[in-house]
């Protein structure tokens, strides 16, 4: 095996300290050498100006003269739009605390002949009822001083039919004054 006199040793060590070094200081530079120059980049995230894109710069101004059709009405609680297809609301108010206003819908709709009541929930105020074919929610919601008697479907939704209607008739004549 050959051996290296120490002159060379030395040279080569120093040659690999002094590459080594070399390679470090680039490395831990980073990559800014080889980056543009921005000026946006170089500010604080806090001052520099936002870019949004364009279609998103200002509100859509699409439908801001469009005239609602004609014959439609919006409710007090805001779900009758007959432009939107939907059936009004069916219900009415009534005098008296949330919990005695829902007994008494219970007596009345346990009075009323072709009523079944399939389920109640006092905590929700409804009534899952089925009347003339149709099954359907009496729901009794607090409002004001208060109640608001009304039947939605399943959904929540006003239901349709002659049904719902006819029932809820019938509960405003035997609540209401």
């Amino acid at each position: 095996m050959r051996c290296f006199p120490p002159a060379f040793s030395r040279r080569i060590a120093r040659t690999a300290t002094v590459v080594a070094t070399g390679l470090l200081v680039v490395a831990v530079s980073g990559c800014h050498w080889f980056g543009k120059k921005n000026e946006l980049y170089s500010q604080s995230t806090e001052s520099r100006p936002l870019e949004v894109p364009p279609d998103l710069d200002r509100p859509s101004a699409d439908n801001a003269r469009a005239l609602p059709a004609s014959g439609s009405s919006v409710s007090a609680s805001g779900m009758n739009n007959a432009s939107s297809g939907r059936a009004a609301p069916m219900g009415f108010n009534a005098a008296g605390a949330r919990d005695a206003a829902f007994a008494r819908v219970g007596e009345v709709l346990a009075a009323t002949s072709g009523v079944t009541i399939a389920s109640k929930a006092q905590i929700l105020g409804t009534y899952d009822v089925a009347y003339m074919g149709s099954d359907f929610l009496v729901r009794v919601t607090k409002v004001g001083d208060g109640v608001y008697i009304s039947a939605v479907d399943p959904r929540g939704l006003p239901p349709t039919g002659e049904a719902p209607a006819r029932l809820i008739a019938a509960l405003k004549a035997a609540i209401a004054p």
